[in-house]
């Protein structure tokens, strides 16, 4: 399993990790800042869950590219 966690509220709309993890996330057209499609909620935490553990290398690509250092991706 995959677990990938975003930040949203400190996210300063760079917009590489869309680049790099298209199918993992996309910028709101409201503020400007990723989202990571999928995910819930839980204080500003966004996180997916996700058993496709082919997902994992773009969504490391999309942390190490990350400025703010908002992502995190672990495999468990």
């Amino acid at each position: 399993m995959v677990v990938v966690t975003l930040q949203r509220a400190k996210c300063i709309g760079c917009n590489y990790c869309m680049e790099l993890a298209p199918d993992q996330f996309r910028m709101s057209k409201k503020d400007g800042k990723s989202v990571l499609l999928h995910s819930e909620d839980k204080k500003g935490f966004h996180t997916l869950k996700s058993h496709d553990n082919t997902i994992y290398d773009t969504c490391m690509e999309a942390q190490k590219a990350c400025p703010v250092k908002i992502i995190t991706t672990k495999m468990l």
